[in-house]
């Protein structure tokens, strides 16, 4: 029998025996045999510590991103190996298309990510603090990438996009990483595993693949590795609790599968479009993926007077669902993914009918479309009622992790905030409601138990991305039952793998660590001039001391006619009294220009052009008659790719405006963006 096997240390190894048979959930048929006895965890773990983490670091941010790119532009191109493969887990083309191309589009998001690092293997965090009167001593932050691994535990549901949404995170960040998907659908996961390596994009260590039980995978993990888990609540909490996680302060990072709600707001009338769209969006929540998702809604909150509504249409919708094999025309829900996972839902399901109706479905009598329903792993879609959720209560511990939802009535939106609050917390919760006022009471009293919420009407419902969606660049998690942990979230999830590290110093010091520009560092007077340097020839620090002006009056006037700008602070001396104005003051932005006309130099050179401002600050109001100076200082370089063979090579070189008065106090303060033309044109 075919074996699927485990990608370690370099090389494609099989496990020793035969822990699984993983099978097709459509027709039964066995795909392959799955093991990881015998695997060595601790070389395997310190394999990435020693070969994968130094290539990493090594990189830049900008690097990694394009990495990622590269990557996912070579997956985009095999997908449809995927979607072959992926029909065996019981999925439609649409569960494919979230768990393949959804996990593909999260490498693109990280790639597209880098634009907010620096151009170097570690990143600057926040403002700079003063220490001291003088200046001579500040602090910062820096972030710095984990020399350890990122380990990831993953859930049977999402194969590939399970694995792509985290490696992205920790790869951008400079981590490397072992993947351990859940063995019933490892096959999918391995299969694009293969087509990683084979591309060469990845720097040797960065991934491994563990695609049996991976008992020890994280028995050798230390304080600079990084765990997660994807998956049951007891089981994420037993790991988390082992002793030697617990001793060694291991990052542990828990997703736990949640009993999610959905709200329909009072105004959603039936016969609104509101109404319409909760019923649309419980529908798809109930058969995607066969309700398979962590973040599917479990619990359907309805306003009393419109339960009956809420039942038959729903129940109408559920009927119109084909359920059978995705490859048939017309299917429009495929099986679970194994049928060790039909027995897990069905007990879940018993449990649950000892409290509430089900008013949908059976868990026998139903009917497959192309397969037979006794040799393939297919669940009916199952909507109970319970119109007692305050006392009937198991609705709010069990998970039914299938099509399995509950109707919940409330009466008003305390009782509506309660039932959803009886959870005990959750990845998202959503509401359906075209009263904003109705909308911001919910969230705001809900919002401390969910990871996510979704405010959905007929406004954004286009473009809205669902109630089970999480998207790249927000949080993925949620307090309580949820697990409390992070996943994605940009900016906020590359630095959950990176040791955050306060250093202080000279200025200068800040400076040359940092690579970012600090004041009260040297500013050695730049020669030639800087906009007639190239990128490389730029160093950090380097300034332009330009030529005074003095502030005319005609100045103030002038600027105002040409910019339509006549605040009366400006044009009307007469209106000063009880302002903090002592005269006619000068306008903020005619400093900017002014600053401009004085650190210019306006012959063609490297510098292609001015594209932003950022942090643009006046401190000092500046008056008829003040002279002021600039000195224009070389703040943050950052490298750029071509974007074509005939593109410019060039960077991206943030300067320091400073604009001083006669006194030598700073009037004004910005950071302009410019692009620089490179030496190097390869």
């Amino acid at each position: 029998m075919n074996k699927i096997s485990n990608y370690i240390q370099g090389n494609w190894i099989d496990g020793d025996g035969e822990e699984l048979t993983a099978y097709n959930a459509i027709n039964g048929d066995a795909i392959g045999v799955v093991s990881s006895e015998g695997l060595d965890y601790k070389g395997m773990l310190d394999y990435a510590r020693n070969v994968g983490g130094p290539a990493l670091r090594k990189m830049t941010f900008q690097e990694r991103g394009r990495m990622l790119k590269a990557l996912a532009l070579h997956l985009t191109e095999r997908k449809e190996k995927f979607y072959a493969l992926s029909a065996a887990t019981g999925a439609t083309r649409v569960d494919s298309w979230i768990d393949i191309e959804g996990g593909i589009g999260n490498l693109f998001a990280y790639a597209s990510l880098r634009k907010q690092f620096p151009d170097l293997p570690y990143a600057v965090e926040g403002d700079v603090v003063p220490l001291s009167k003088g200046g001579s001593f500040i602090g910062h932050h820096i972030l710095v990438p984990k020399r350890g691994v990122a380990v990831h535990i993953n859930a049977f549901n999402f194969p590939i996009w399970g694995m792509l949404e985290k490696i992205a995170v920790n790869l951008l960040a400079g981590v490397p990483a072992v993947v351990k998907p859940s063995e019933l659908t490892s096959y999918l996961t391995e299969l694009m595993v293969r087509e990683i390596v084979e591309s060469g994009i990845l720097p040797a260590g960065s991934l491994q693949l563990v695609s049996g039980l991976g008992r020890g995978i994280i028995d050798h993990v230390t304080n600079q590795d990084v765990v997660t888990f994807t998956g049951s609540a007891a089981t994420g909490m037993k790991l988390k609790t082992l002793p030697h996680i617990v001793a060694n302060s291991v990052p542990f990072n828990l997703e736990a599968d949640s009993l999610n709600a959905s709200m329909l707001g009072e105004d959603a009338a039936p016969g609104t479009p509101e109404f319409d769209l909760f019923i649309k969006a419980t529908r798809a929540e109930i058969t995607v993926k066969a309700g398979q998702k962590c973040t599917a809604i479990r619990r359907i909150i309805v306003p009393e007077k419109y339960m009956e509504d809420v039942q038959i249409a729903l129940g109408k919708q559920l009927q119109k669902t084909v359920m059978g094999d995705p490859s048939v025309e017309g299917v429009r829900m495929g099986a679970l993914a194994a049928k060790v996972q039909v027995e897990r839902v069905r007990k879940s399901v018993e449990s649950l009918m000892e409290e509430q109706e089900i008013v949908y479905g059976n868990l026998d009598d139903f009917e497959v479309t192309g397969a037979d329903k006794s040799k393939g792993a297919f669940f009916s879609p199952i909507l109970f009622r319970n119109d007692d959720p305050f006392t009937k209560t198991k609705v709010h511990e069990i998970e039914a992790f299938g099509p399995v939802s509950t109707l919940l009535p409330y009466k008003d939106m305390d009782e509506a905030i309660r039932i959803t609050e009886m959870g005990r917390g959750s990845l998202v919760t959503s509401i359906v409601t075209a009263d904003d006022a109705l909308a911001k009471e919910f969230t705001l009293n809900t919002a401390h138990l969910h990871g996510r919420i979704l405010i959905l009407n007929e406004r954004c419902a286009k473009e809205s991305t669902g109630h089970g969606s999480p998207m790249p660049l927000l949080s993925h998690g949620g307090p309580g039952r949820a697990g409390g942990g992070e996943e994605m979230g940009g900016v906020r999830g590359v630095k959950h793998y990176m040791q955050r590290t306060a250093i202080q110093g000279h200025p200068e010091t800040i400076t040359r660590i940092t690579e970012q520009f600090q004041v009260g560092a040297d500013q050695p007077e730049a020669n030639p001039h800087v906009f007639r340097q190239h990128f490389e020839e730029l160093r950090v620090g380097d300034t332009v001391f330009t030529h005074k002006h003095t502030v005319t009056d005609a100045d103030i006037v002038n600027f105002a006619n040409v910019s339509g700008d006549n605040f009366y602070a400006h044009m009307d001396v007469t209106s000063l009294e009880g302002t903090i104005f002592e005269q006619r003051v000068a306008h903020g932005y005619f400093l900017l220009s002014k600053a401009a006309g004085l650190f210019v130099d306006p012959k063609k050179g490297p510098v292609l052009l001015n594209y932003g401002v950022e942090q643009a600050r006046f401190t000092k109001p500046v008056y008829s008659g003040a002279t002021v100076g600039v000195r224009f200082t070389v703040k943050e370089k950052i490298d750029q790719e071509k974007r074509s063979e005939d593109d410019i090579a060039k960077g991206i070189v943030k300067f320091l405006v400073d604009m001083y008065d006669e006194t030598g106090e700073t009037v004004a303060i910005a950071t302009i963006l410019t692009m620089v033309k490179k030496l190097d044109q390869s």
